[in-house]
């Protein structure tokens, strides 16, 4: 790693939560930092002055687990794209190849447009569309048989899981969709932090982190399969079972986190690239801090999707792919060492 590489991952931590708390401070009303923190020193009970009830709910109830929900979905998003991209050997891999954003999609709309559960509200879209999520991962899995560990095998099945649920989808919409519903269906499916709330954001929370420590375990693996099975058979690990598990692990943090902010594409494809341009393969490193550029990345983008237009608010998942695709074909163009 060259010296000013060794400087990236401590950089990323340190601007992540200056991101959050600037971030909070911006939208159709803005605010002070100092009232930020007041409104989250009352809620912790702190010696504090308090805040008006108005500004109090603007920050705890409305833009604080907002920002957090960004940040725990970029850096699951980014950690997850890694890990793919290395499982895979397929730079092209992304959090949702195994099929659960299609299955997400799929009981988002089922919630959405049939009205199962309609009475639980965001509840029961989250609901809805993480257990879509788990019976297309479940689906993959069948579908592989026992060869599941193997790369090709679960991207191909991945592959046709994505685009049965993405059918079944398209004809519940076609048949049964009102106008409000079709709205409501197709801004969630582009990406959509407006439903975050604290239960979102715990437990986001709980399985990004737990994700992100079982995939760090992994590192010396995944570094590995960089150089094939035999190589890291040689070292120890088992191919396939090593494989099996980490296909799970991000299967479920994606599952959780599409359930909660719909399917926000590009940022498990894009930064795990751009990370890796600057401080190189190692995933000890490289983990960590793709997980910190992509919170930081989601935390800027879904504010400027809900300020730049204001007072319309755009679907975070466009805003990530305009600025995605520039940047992943700049980062392709450097890696293929073209001017």
């Amino acid at each position: 790693m060259s010296p000013p590489a060794r400087y990236v991952l401590p950089l990323a931590v340190l601007l992540l939560p200056l991101s959050i708390a600037a971030a909070v401070t911006v939208g159709s009303a803005d605010l002070p930092v100092g009232s930020v923190l007041r409104a989250v020193g009352g809620h912790l009970g702190l010696p504090v002055r308090p805040l008006s009830p108005l500004m109090d709910s603007i920050v705890w109830d409305l833009r604080l687990p907002r920002v957090l929900l960004a940040a725990l979905v970029g850096a699951g998003l980014a950690v997850c794209g890694a890990v793919l991209q290395a499982l895979t050997r397929n730079p092209l891999a992304d959090p949702f190849l195994l099929g659960v954003s299609a299955g997400a999609s799929t009981g988002a709309v089922l919630v959405l447009v049939l009205g199962i559960s309609a009475g639980a509200g965001p509840v029961g879209l989250t609901t809805g569309a993480f257990a879509g999520s788990i019976a297309a991962f479940a689906a993959v899995l069948l579908l592989a048989g026992r060869r599941a560990g193997e790369p090709t095998r679960i991207v191909l099945a991945g592959v046709a899981v994505s685009q049965l649920f993405g059918a079944v989808t398209s004809l519940i919409v076609i048949s049964d969709a009102h106008t409000q519903d079709t709205r409501s269906v197709t801004f969630w499916l582009l990406g959509s932090l407006t439903a975050a709330s604290w239960p979102a954001v715990a437990l986001s929370a709980v399985v990004s982190g737990s994700g992100l420590l079982i995939c760090w375990a992994g590192a010396t693996a995944l570094d590995a399969f960089a150089f094939g099975a035999d190589t890291a058979r040689s070292l120890g690990f088992s191919p396939e079972r090593t494989r099996l598990l980490l296909f799970a692990v991000t299967a479920l943090m994606a599952a959780t986190l599409v359930a909660a902010s719909g399917a926000i594409g590009f940022v498990g494809l894009t930064v795990p690239h751009t990370v890796r341009f600057v401080i190189g393969s190692r995933h000890r490193t490289l983990l960590p801090a793709s997980a910190a550029a992509g919170a930081i990345f989601l935390v800027w983008a879904d504010t400027a999707a809900r300020t730049v237009f204001s007072p319309q608010e755009l679907p975070v998942g466009v805003l990530t792919a305009l600025l995605g695709v520039p940047v992943f074909a700049l980062v392709m163009r450097r890696r293929a060492g073209t001017p």
